[in-house]
């Protein structure tokens, strides 16, 4: 295990990249998240409900909004498994 003093400074770098793709009425997201130590993806999307006015940014918001999420999730369940793998006690 890795022990770093209070005074220790660390600063990394995570490149996300999302790609957004529009077909009719779906807008669909890939999402990329690259940690340096994991890459983590997700894909998303959203369908206008044919009743709303064709407004395109609020699908690609919709679309990417839901792929930040999901990939938020599975940050946190890496978090969470890579505790347990230091410790066995559940860190909620």
């Amino acid at each position: 295990m890795n022990e770093r003093t209070a005074t220790e400074t660390r600063t990394k770098q995570w490149t996300l990249r999302l790609d957004l793709f529009e077909e009719g009425d779906t807008t669909k997201v890939h999402a990329v998240l690259d940690t340096g130590d994991n890459t983590l993806q997700s894909h998303t999307s959203a369908r206008r409900n044919p009743h709303d006015t064709p407004v395109p940014e609020i699908g690609d918001e919709y679309a990417a909004g839901r792929a930040l999420v999901d990939l938020g999730r599975q940050l946190l369940r890496a978090g969470r498994a890579d505790s347990w793998t230091d410790d066995p006690t559940p860190h909620d």
